[in-house]
Parts: structure tokens; C-alpha cells; sequence
């Protein structure tokens, strides 16, 4: 057989500790942390995780997903996922590059469970998180049975998906110091597409002013480039202690070039990525220098509900047998625990067949729930986090028998097609209209980003979301 055709690797136990002493503890007797989820659904179901002795859902322990300031640093929690990272006014005023870049990870309702602290331990140089991590400077704390240790981000990475974590260890806080006023990031991916696309570049620069306006610390971080995120050290060497002019920055630029090299690969030869790593870091510093860093940043950052929060903390652990009790649509569902995707779960144990499965990859949103009122992607989350949770499928967005706007207006504009992927569009439509019933053009796309059409009928979809229906329900 081919390995595409293998069964997935399946976890025999799945466990929801209500506090970090007992993820620690469950961590010491053999498992995997999973929080967002969203790269170890796909490693187990590509075969690459290794065995999963049990999953410890670590989504259920309170404070963990908290964003705060203190010591002079902001601090990330451990379930801290991209939509809150997009959505935080302390994030984007200290760190808007990891606000840029969390921006570029995936589409909406991947981002409302991915987690920041996911991104980091997964360790593909092509994560846009980490550079931004490493131009600002930041560290990670792991915490284990024998205490915790803090290790700087330079050195938590030692290969490509490789890094320092021991398997006992639990990641439990990332944090970035609080620059001077005039310190500016900025975060820059060079994709093949607009949306859900792995980078085939991408850097950060934050660069600190003195009272002069010179450059009085800098950080070039590259990714994509070679096996971890690197730092052009020959490029900040010249720029320190002068000004971002034509002549310096575009030195800088040649010297990032210089110092990497890169790989060629099924999405760029090794040429072209040196030349662009050399363009992108010009065009971050030209905007850093005329204060534009900021220009791309969109007023509106569309979350479809998210992100997903877990509700208040549920102990809980399955086995074969166990039961899952949820409310799906609005009626109580008790079916058997499955060590597969809470998709499969949905459309096996309860006969609810509306949710489709696309990719299974989290890539063409065919898949999407709400989940405690969030969208997000089915496939990637595993089904023991529907216990004593609140789902509403697509059977569930009708109400008292009558259509929920957005499906009367899909059915008015011929937007249906073949109906594989509409459930998916609908799902995130109305939470997108739920959470921003002004949602403009760019707003509404960049929302629905996630979800594909294998019909290609998205002219006949953009239709049926006319801001003047005022669609929108509380799901």
C-alpha cells in the first residue's frame, strides 16, 4: 500500500487536565500535548507523529490562554491562538510583526485553534510566527515535573522540526521585552497565494531609534531559507548607529542575501529565494524607515467568532466505551469517544452528514462547525473536545424550520452548485455576519479565504453575500 493509504496513527487515550500539574504529570507517563491541533491532526493522519500514546488536551486549564504585561514583557499563554494575536491591542502596539504574521497563518477558523505556542514547537523554518519571534527577541518557558527553565528562542531550535522541548516538558509561557517608544516591526511573506500558503520567504525586522533617528538596535529574522529561522547579523552590523537611508538599506539587503543559502524545493529554486530574501528586506526596512510598517495592517481583522475558548474547565478523560456528552444544534448528544477527528464523530455518531470532508488537511474549509461559537475546522480537532461543549452544524443554522438569511440568499443567487463545499461557506458566512454584520468587500473575502470552491462558482458566492441583507444570527 501507499503510505497516503496506511490508517492513520490513533491515539488509545485521550485526557483533558483541568490544571498544568496534571498535564505535567500525564506529559511524565507518555502522550502528546495538543492544544490548537491543527499540525498534529495532520501528523498522526500522515503518519509522521510517532506514536500517540494518549492526547492531552491541554485547552481546558483556565489562564492559559491569557495575553498580558509584566516585568517589562509581554507575555504569550500557551493557548493564546493567532485570532487573539490579530485581535489584541497589546500585541499589535508591541509586536505588530507577530500580529502580521499570525495575520498570514492559514485562513480564519484555522487561526481561531491554532496556537502561537503550536507554531513554535512544530519548528518548520516555514512557520511565519517564529521569525517574527526571534526579531523580537523573544524567549520560551517549559515547564516540567522538575521545575521550569527558560531558554531564548535562538536556542530552543536545533533542526528542521527539531528543537530543545523533552518530552515531558510542557510549553508554558512565551514572552518579548517592551521596547523603547520609537521601536517599529514589521513582518513580510512571500507566498504562492493569497491565502492558506506556506512561505516560500518570509522575515521580520524590528528595529529600535535612537533620540536622533538612528538606528539603535535592529533584528533581521529569514525563514524558509535554511533548516531554522535565521538572523542577518552582517546586514544589523551595518545598520546600527546609522540612519536608514538608499545607500544603507540597500546594503542591508545584499548582505541578508549573502548569508543565506537556501534550498531548492517544490515551491522555489534556491536563485530565486536569495534574490527575494534581498527585495523583501529593502522594501521592510524603506517602510520601517517612512514610518509605513503599519500601512498594510487592515482596520477590520475578521475572526468568525474566535477564537475558539474552551468553557469553563471540564476534567476529563476517554478511553474505548467512554461517553462524549454535547449539545449539538440544541439537543444533548451522548455518543461512544473515537480517537478520530471530531468530524468523523459528528457525521458517524450522530448521522449528521451536512459537514463534509474536503482535504482533511485544514485547507479547503468544507469541514466548518461552530464550536462554543466559534468557526472552525472539523477535521483538525479531536472529538474529545466536544465533550460538554456547544456545536452547531450546518443542520443546525436554520431556526423553527425556517432558513437562516444567508441559505435563502445562496438559493436566491444560484450559489449552491454541487453543494459539497456550501455547508463550509455557509458555517463561516454566518459567523462572519455574526460578528461583523458590516463587513465590507475586502473584510468578507479575507473571512472566507478558508473555504474553496471546487465549482469555481465564487462569483455566484460573493453575490449571495450582499451587506445589505443584514444576515447574521447568534450561533
Amino acid at each position: 500500500m501507499h503510505d497516503v493509504q496506511l490508517p492513520a496513527i490513533r491515539p488509545t487515550a485521550y485526557a483533558a487536565p483541568g490544571t498544568v500539574a496534571e498535564a505535567v504529570a500525564l506529559l511524565a507517563d507518555g502522550g502528546r500535548v495538543v492544544a490548537g491541533g491543527t499540525d498534529l491532526m495532520i501528523e498522526m493522519d500522515r503518519r509522521i507523529s510517532g506514536e500517540v500514546k494518549r492526547l492531552i488536551d491541554i485547552t481546558r486549564i483556565a489562564g492559559l490562554d491569557e495575553i498580558s504585561v509584566s516585568d517589562g514583557r509581554v507575555h504569550i499563554g500557551p493557548l493564546v491562538t493567532h485570532s487573539q494575536c490579530t485581535d489584541s491591542p497589546t500585541v499589535v502596539e508591541h509586536g505588530l510583526a507577530l500580529a502580521q504574521a499570525c495575520l498570514e497563518v492559514g485562513a480564519p477558523a484555522l487561526r481561531n485553534r491554532a496556537t502561537v505556542a503550536g507554531n513554535v514547537v512544530t519548528a518548520s523554518p516555514a512557520n511565519d510566527t517564529i521569525s517574527a519571534l526571534r526579531a523580537l527577541e523573544a524567549d520560551i518557558t517549559l515547564t516540567s515535573a522538575a521545575g521550569n527553565r527558560t531558554v531564548d528562542l535562538s536556542d530552543f531550535f536545533v533542526g528542521v522540526r527539531e528543537t530543545v522541548l523533552e518530552p515531558d516538558e510542557l510549553v508554558t509561557d512565551i514572552s518579548f521585552p517592551v521596547r523603547a517608544a520609537d521601536s517599529r516591526s514589521m513582518f513580510l511573506k512571500l507566498g504562492l497565494r493569497g491565502a492558506q500558503a506556506i512561505s516560500v520567504v518570509h522575515l521580520a525586522v524590528r528595529c529600535d531609534f535612537d533620540d536622533h533617528g538612528a538606528v539603535s538596535d535592529i533584528a533581521i529574522a529569514l525563514g524558509s531559507v535554511a533548516p531554522v529561522i535565521v538572523r542577518a547579523a552582517e546586514a544589523e552590523e551595518l545598520l546600527i548607529g546609522g540612519c536608514l537611508d538608499e545607500t544603507s538599506i540597500e546594503a542591508a539587503g545584499e548582505l541578508a542575501r549573502a548569508g543565506v543559502a537556501p534550498i531548492d524545493d517544490l515551491r522555489a529554486p534556491a536563485a530565486y529565494r536569495s534574490r527575494v530574501v534581498a527585495v523583501m528586506v529593502r522594501r521592510c526596512l524603506e517602510a520601517i524607515a517612512a514610518g509605513e510598517h503599519q500601512a498594510a495592517w487592515p482596520e477590520s481583522v475578521p475572526t468568525l467568532g474566535g477564537p475558539c475558548v474552551a468553557p469553563d474547565a471540564v476534567v476529563a478523560e476517554f478511553g474505548p466505551g467512554d461517553m462524549i456528552s454535547t449539545t449539538i444544534n440544541g439537543m444533548a448528544v451522548d455518543a461512544p469517544w473515537t480517537a478520530a477527528p471530531l468530524l468523523d464523530w459528528i457525521r458517524e455518531a450522530t448521522e449528521l452528514t451536512g459537514t463534509k470532508e474536503g482535504c482533511a488537511e485544514g485547507e479547503c474549509g468544507a469541514c466548518t462547525i461552530h464550536l462554543d461559537g466559534a468557526a472552525v475546522l472539523s477535521c483538525l480537532v479531536p472529538a474529545g473536545r466536544a465533550h460538554k461543549s456547544r456545536i452547531t452544524t450546518i443542520e443546525g443554522l436554520a431556526r423553527d424550520g425556517v432558513l437562516h438569511p444567508l441559505q435563502q440568499r445562496f438559493i436566491d443567487c444560484a450559489a449552491v452548485q454541487c453543494g459539497y463545499c456550501i455547508p463550509g461557506f455557509l458555517m463561516a458566512g454566518a459567523a462572519l455576519q455574526a460578528s461583523d454584520p458590516e463587513a465590507d468587500e475586502e473584510t468578507l473575502k479575507h473571512g472566507l479565504s478558508g473555504n474553496l470552491c471546487r465549482c469555481t462558482g465564487y462569483y455566484a458566492i460573493e453575490a449571495a453575500f450582499d451587506a445589505t441583507t443584514g444576515a447574521g444570527a447568534d450561533s
